[in-house]
């Protein structure tokens, strides 16, 4: 790390060191490194699937937590202990900022999973005949749709109702303040922003105050929410992540909606048949769910092995059932098995969107050549009019 430094003075020596493929310089032959089977092109970034931290940003912010600032940020008898407590307060704060709440509203958590869980199953055990919880996902995690938070908030809070959501697939993305939405709890991820795995947050309102207990018990930590030694390191590469979307916002949102509309129109315009699921306005552009009639989503991601796409979200991925969320949006079972989710993110390029769109054309026809059902269809057959039978 020295040596890289003192080469390079202006450069981060991890950000050298661990700079992304998709951070390599323009000049390198791109297209040929694209097409290694081992090493496929990040399609589901904001999705998913990510590289170890995918912003250098971030883990240049943690290394020294991780390596020199080794104290219990808890313990508050030694210096070792007031740096690491510093630094996870700011982190806390870097947190509260993006979406507009008190440092002392946030708990840091494992990631969104536990949050909710905080949330929900606590919640859920002081509901009274006269009292219930709302949960709602602020962008869903397969077609992007984003919900009404706002007016959600609003009725809730006429109603004296908890309102929670999840956020994971919007902080950091779109514009959020705890208090213009009247969110009471809210689940935050760090690896959705570009930040590490394996932390997260969970904002809890102080006025009107919200009060859960905790799922485990311990030490006490976290104002007694949350028990456990908080990792510094984590922590504050949330923090980092936090301060950098809060920056950055803008300037990510408008290149991934040009990015977004650039996939979508190549593909829909060389391939006929092909359903964008979801609401086309109210969605986050970089979360992109297409349905390919008469292909097999799992045939085609085999078909664009080199490219990390999915057929739904990674938390259901090891099921082979149709998407339960486009089945309740009301997709036919067959277009819900034909449905692939492309991710599009910070470091998406405009080659691996063409690289993708290209691909994806090319394997739909090769695919749809060897399907009986899309040769039915050419010569005017109406599948739905066809009685099936089994043997």
């Amino acid at each position: 790390l020295e040596m890289v430094v003192r080469e390079n003075p202006g450069r981060s020596a991890v950000s050298e060191i661990l700079r992304p493929a998709c951070l390599a310089p323009t000049t390198m032959p791109r297209s040929k490194s694209l097409k290694s089977p081992l090493f496929p092109i990040l399609m589901l970034e904001q999705c998913c699937l990510f590289l170890p931290l995918q912003d250098p940003r971030v883990l240049d912010t943690m290394l020294p937590y991780q390596v020199n600032y080794y104290g219990n940020p808890h313990s508050r008898t030694h210096a070792y202990g007031w740096e690491s407590e510093a630094a996870m307060e700011k982190a806390r704060k870097q947190v509260a900022d993006l979406i507009g709440a008190d440092p002392r509203e946030i708990v840091f958590t494992s990631g969104a999973t536990e949050s909710n869980n905080m949330s929900i199953k606590q919640l859920d055990e002081t509901i009274r005949p006269d009292t219930s919880l709302v949960s709602v996902m602020t962008v869903n995690n397969e077609i992007g749709v984003k919900q009404p938070i706002k007016e959600i908030g609003h009725i809730c809070r006429s109603k004296n109702l908890f309102f929670h959501t999840d956020a994971a697939q919007a902080i950091g993305k779109i514009p959020i303040n705890v208090s213009d939405l009247k969110v009471d709890l809210m689940s935050i991820s760090g690896h959705k922003i570009y930040g590490p795995k394996g932390v997260g947050a969970l904002y809890v309102r102080r006025r009107p105050r919200v009060r859960i207990e905790p799922l485990q018990s311990g030490g006490g930590q976290e104002r007694g929410l949350r028990s456990g030694t908080v990792p510094t390191p984590l922590a504050v590469g949330l923090g980092a992540a936090c301060e950098l979307a809060q920056q950055e916002m803008e300037y990510d949102h408008a290149r991934v909606s040009v990015l977004a509309n650039r996939l979508v129109q190549k593909i829909m315009s060389e391939v006929p048949d092909v359903v964008m699921n979801g609401d086309p306005e109210q969605r986050y552009p970089g979360c992109i769910n297409l349905s390919f009639a008469y292909v097999e989503g799992e045939s085609l991601l085999m078909a664009l092995k080199d490219v990390a796409l999915s057929s739904g979200s990674a938390c259901t991925s090891a099921s082979l059932e149709p998407s339960y969320v486009l089945r309740a949006i009301g997709a036919d079972e067959d277009l819900a098995h034909s449905s692939i989710r492309f991710g599009i993110g910070r470091f998406t390029t405009e080659e691996e969107v063409d690289y993708t769109a290209e691909k994806c054309i090319q394997q739909v026809r090769r695919l749809r050549e060897m399907s009986p059902l899309w040769e039915m269809v050419q010569e005017g057959v109406d599948l739905k009019s066809i009685k099936w039978t089994q043997h």
